[in-house]
């Protein structure tokens, strides 16, 4: 029996390696998407108010956005296995100083650290996309690590609610700091950064010099500055209602219990996950990207602005505006998928990493303003936001969004169809 015959096959092996990127992903959203359950906990047992709040879950981002270039220039040159390996050992102690913590000024630094150690783990699992699968099958891929990723957020809704009454948020954060040094390990011992013949194996290392002009010639390229502008405001403007302020408003408004709360965030959740399942494949069925995003985010558009202009709704339209965000967070996703066909194979890592980063900053310096929006309405007698609070947040969220589309769509789109037929040339070649 010759030797091949006894190894996987490269997609088989391809999707065990994307399977467990995805399972590891599942620690960075679920820390990421805490705050938005034990948001009141934090600023009650820490004695802050909703502007530390908003930094503390911004801080997260911001320490994800700082590594995305040099993380970039990490994969291009080592590759993704030993980038990821050693970045999640930084999380796993941030998250050690995260659970521990006595004071706001530590618990933010151990946010800052996770942040800057789950920057990668999106990074690197779509650069190992790219380099074991075809282009027309990168954004079903990307949905996937992004839909298994989202059991993170899953488990951030009503089981933490659940957790925290029962033993205390410090020990729930401990048992998600094991896994995530175990999803280390696993990573170390599966994940391969190319499949075999793939020229990346046998690449020559670039001089920081010849790195740096790789990242200036991606970020020169007129093309992208269109779709980071969307990048930017896209998950940023969602995520500040799906992971910091939809659950305080559903309670402080609605007069919902946490748990209640928390079972509306898990349907939102559950949305996402079935958007990216639904939006995953659209590019290769409709053959476009830029519309696809560009019809996500306008009815996000139109939710946000229901909830900014519509006062005491009734309670369905709240939990149906959550609901509908989650659905169509899914959309961001199509945003990144356009970003990535521009770039070229040469340059995945630094592009990429430009991408998410756009992302990433997009969203520590939205939960930063959320905070400060909301913090500058008095409170109300009982030290809970009032609604004139959370809809003044909406309407700035509403016109982020409506700026960023009108810029986006001066984007040149990029189809799949046209992708094929490069790559197909390239195979020919």
């Amino acid at each position: 029996m010759r030797s091949t015959e006894r190894h996987p096959s490269p997609n088989r092996q391809g999707l065990i390696i994307v399977t467990t990127l995805a399972i590891a992903y599942v620690a960075s959203h679920f820390f990421r998407a805490s705050n938005v359950t034990i948001g009141l906990d934090l600023m009650r047992d820490l004695s802050i108010g909703p502007e530390a709040l908003g930094a503390l879950t911004g801080a997260f981002f911001f320490g994800f956005a700082a590594t995305q270039i040099p993380c970039g220039f990490l994969f291009d040159r080592f590759g993704p296995r030993r980038s990821l390996v050693g970045m999640l050992i930084l999380a796993t102690s941030g998250g050690i100083i995260f659970t521990l913590a006595p004071t706001w000024p530590i618990l933010l630094t151990g946010r800052v650290l996770m942040g800057a150690g789950f920057g990668v783990m999106l990074i690197g699992s779509m650069v190992v996309i790219s380099r074991w699968f075809p282009p027309d099958r990168f954004s079903t891929l990307a949905a996937m690590v992004l839909s298994i990723g989202l059991l993170g957020n899953l488990a951030a809704t009503t089981p933490l609610a659940w957790a925290t009454q029962a033993i205390g948020w410090r020990s729930v954060f401990g048992t998600a700091v094991v896994f995530t040094a175990l999803a280390a390990i696993a990573i170390w011992l599966v994940v391969r950064d190319a499949p075999p013949g793939h020229p990346f194996l046998a690449r020559t290392g670039e001089s920081p010099g010849q790195m740096l002009q790789g990242l200036m010639e991606v970020l020169r390229d007129r093309r992208l500055w269109p779709i980071l502008a969307l990048n930017f405001s896209n998950y940023a403007c969602t995520f500040t209602v799906q992971g910091l302020w939809g659950g305080p408003f559903l309670r402080e408004v609605h007069g919902l219990s946490a748990v209640a709360a928390g079972n509306v965030l898990l349907v939102a959740v559950i949305a996402y996950q079935i958007g990216m399942l639904a939006f995953g494949p659209l590019d290769r069925i409709l053959d476009t990207r830029k519309w696809i995003a560009m019809g996500g985010t306008q009815v996000i558009i139109a939710i946000l602005a229901t909830l900014a202009l519509w006062p005491h709704p009734p309670i369905w339209v709240p939990i149906g505006a959550i609901v509908g965000i989650g659905f169509l967070s899914a959309s961001s996703t199509m945003v990144m998928t356009h970003g990535r066909g521009i770039i070229p194979d040469r340059l995945i890592g630094r592009g990429i990493a430009t991408i998410n980063t756009s992302v990433m900053f997009g969203v520590a310096c939205m939960q930063t303003l959320s905070g400060i929006i909301v913090g500058a309405f008095e409170p109300l007698a009982d030290g809970a936001r009032s609604e004139t609070a959370y809809r003044a947040l909406f309407a700035v969220l509403t016109v982020v969004l409506i700026i960023a589309v009108a810029i986006y769509s001066r984007s040149q789109d990029v189809k799949p169809s046209d992708e094929m037929r490069g790559h197909r040339q390239k195979q020919d070649a």
